[in-house]
């Protein structure tokens, strides 16, 4: 069912209207996960999209590395951080012991569900021992798409616990909150701290 390049299309052709959209970084979580951090921590911002929060991070003086699936979503963040964006998909995650932090807003929710266990794993091992991740998702049942046509995997809680539990993640931490997205619709989003264990 899931097909991620449909997602990559939305992207690639709306690149520059999503890096400008008016979005403010989600202060409450990006300050309680930086606080859980080492002054001049390594982070990972996993799919950073116009690279708002990397700025924020970057501005914090960590060492952030930032990246994306979507080419031009890539070139959209590099102008607003200065730097160069990696371009990769999830799947392609190959650092191990890297990062002591693993930021990855609203992105691996399009990752496909066959695929998130895996994926979740590759995240785990590019964390050193100790390390902390951040992820949300979009709440539900089933995967799906929504109206612009982006996949979406929709966990329910008990399902993303489970998963991140196979996939080696310790002290995980899933909190609900109702708010929107880039489509405009209510949206229930599920909130994850883990931790890799040594």
């Amino acid at each position: 069912m899931a097909e991620p390049d449909d997602t990559l299309a939305f992207y690639r052709d709306n690149a520059a209207t999503y890096a400008a959209r008016d979005r403010k970084p989600p202060t409450a979580r990006l300050a309680a996960f930086m606080r859980a951090l080492p002054p001049g921590a390594a982070v990972l911002d996993l799919g950073c999209g116009g690279g708002d929060d990397s700025l924020v991070m970057l501005e914090a003086a960590l060492d952030v590395t930032a990246c994306d699936g979507s080419a031009e979503l890539a070139r959209e963040a590099e102008k607003r951080i200065g730097r160069k964006v990696k371009v990769m998909r999830f799947q392609e995650i190959d650092w191990h012991d890297r990062f002591h932090g693993i930021w990855a807003e609203a992105s691996l929710l399009h990752v496909p569900r066959a695929e998130l266990a895996d994926v979740l794993e590759r995240v785990h091992r590019s964390l050193r021992p100790g390390g902390v991740l951040h992820a949300s998702f979009k709440a539900g049942e089933a995967e799906g798409y929504d109206r612009l046509g982006r996949y979406y995997n929709y966990p329910s809680a008990e399902w993303l616990r489970t998963c991140l539990q196979h996939s080696g993640w310790s002290n995980i931490e899933i909190s609900e909150a109702d708010g929107g997205g880039y489509d405009g619709e209510p949206t229930r989003w599920l909130h994850v701290a883990a931790i890799r264990s040594a």
